[in-house]
């Protein structure tokens, strides 16, 4: 399909119609709107063209001289890439009902205005991706309670560099470009992806999800761009891939890194052209699609060791987003507890919850090597084993000793030849930068000085 038009354009379609006159007036119209279209006006005619050509869709009468078009449907003459709309005389309901049973798309009821067929193919694509996506088994909502996208400060970087995002999709809207979420496993790569379709101008069109890890590289470019019938041995019926199933909509590619260079190659294509080719075709077919990629190592690496394409990974790095492991999000990861906490002692039905002081010293001097979906499932497990209502997070290990509010040691003593204290806070300043992921405001907080004291410090460092 073409990206900027909607179907028929750069489509071969099948007219079936022994009514001369309506014939001649719907081949008019198709090849107006830019349509390949093969006429025929029987049943056995039908059969021919449907035997030496592939077509996108199929708009066929029911009643023929020949017999019946829904012999067609229920041989299952039409190829499963083919939409089919069926005309039906007025109060054909019953066999119209019984063609969408059989396979068919859609149906229009005789006299109709030749305007409705784009609607109509267009209902036929919609629900043919429809199937293809219950068939993978593809989530079109955002992941539950315990895994959701939480903005903190440690983000407002991010969260700043989405909104801009954002405003170029909503005024580009179609032929948007790609975009690359790299960061560790668990750190909400798959998340985000879904909060950028969810807030985005394609929020009503599929967001379909493939673990590319998960592909067996000999069934990766079936499953992705299609094939069509005796395309490979065990192709005994035809398929759309999922670069179709998401057309209109998102298609997430996550750890893109692990897809083998010739798939990479169809998937560049795919992103520069936006075009795809089934297995066993000879045409491309347009695709409106916006990726999303993720990686949970830097693509770069993989460039520089020969796994990656480089052209790729130069494309997918228009629009580049970095998530910081949870280690490195400084107090944000007691924001993000209790965020979490909420949500999942609500789906839990209980109340009050909370975590204690030595529970929150856990959280924070625990290294997380799982990240955030690591501290959801740890706050979970938390939530259903603990009787009380205070969480301490025992399994984490041993609480942090926090020093009281005279922090200096007892015992300490200042040296006869001195010591500079400029230097001391320097060191001070650099320990809490450290805890906090070299967050200003965090930093601040912890330290009960301005943002513009902190600044103004470590900006006289950077002079000396």
């Amino acid at each position: 399909m073409r990206v900027d038009t909607e179907p028929p354009a750069g489509c071969e379609v099948l007219l079936l119609e022994d009514d001369l006159v309506l014939r001649r007036r719907l081949v008019s119209h198709l090849r107006g709107l830019g349509a390949e279209v093969v006429e025929v006006s029987t049943v056995g005619e039908a059969r021919r063209a449907l035997s030496d050509f592939r077509f996108d869709f199929a708009l066929v009468d029911l009643h023929l001289p020949d017999g019946d078009a829904l012999e067609l449907l229920r041989d299952r003459a039409f190829s499963e890439n083919t939409g089919v709309v069926v005309m039906t005389a007025f109060g054909g309901t019953r066999q119209a009902v019984e063609a969408m049973r059989q396979g068919a798309g859609d149906y229009l009821t005789k006299p109709f205005e030749p305007d409705e067929l784009p609607i109509a193919f267009m209902r036929c694509r919609e629900k043919r991706g429809m199937a293809r996506r219950d068939e993978f088994r593809v989530t079109e909502q955002l992941p539950g309670v315990g895994t959701e996208l939480f903005f903190g400060e440690s983000l407002a970087g991010v969260r700043a560099r989405l909104e801009m995002i954002l405003a170029t999709e909503r005024r580009l809207e179609r032929n948007l470009p790609p975009i690359l979420i790299e960061g560790e496993t668990g750190t909400g790569k798959s998340v985000l992806a879904g909060w950028l379709h969810r807030e985005g101008p394609r929020s009503s069109k599929p967001f379909v999800k493939v673990n590319c890890a998960a592909l067996p590289e000999t069934l990766a470019d079936s499953e992705l761009f299609g094939h069509e019938r005796g395309a490979f041995t065990d192709a005994k019926t035809a398929r759309i891939g999922l670069f179709e199933a998401a057309d209109g909509g998102t298609l997430f590619l996550d750890d893109i890194g692990t897809l083998a260079p010739p798939t990479q190659a169809k998937v560049l294509m795919a992103v520069e052209d936006h075009a795809i080719r089934r297995l066993g075709a000879t045409k491309e077919i347009r695709v409106d699609v916006r990726v999303v990629a993720a990686s949970n190592e830097p693509l770069s690496e993989l460039v520089k060791s020969g796994d990656f394409r480089e052209d790729l990974y130069h494309r997918l790095h228009l629009l580049h987003i970095e998530l910081p492991p949870l280690k490195d999000r400084g107090l944000d990861i007691l924001a993000l507890a209790r965020y979490l906490l909420e949500r999942i002692a609500r789906r839990h039905r209980l109340k009050d919850m909370a975590i204690s002081s030595s529970g929150e010293g856990r959280l924070l001097s625990y290294g997380w090597p799982g990240n955030a979906r690591e501290l959801a499932h740890v706050i979970e497990r938390e939530v259903i084993f603990t009787a009380g209502r205070h969480l301490g997070f025992d399994g984490l290990g041993a609480a942090p000793q926090v020093a009281p509010a005279g922090w200096r040691n007892p015992v300490w003593r200042v040296p006869d030849e001195g010591f500079s204290i400029d230097a001391m806070i320097t060191d001070l300043v650099d320990e809490v930068l450290r805890e906090t992921g070299h967050n200003i405001s965090a930093t601040a907080r912890r330290l009960g000085v301005t943002r513009e004291f902190l600044r103004y410090r470590l900006n006289s460092r950077k002079s000396q």
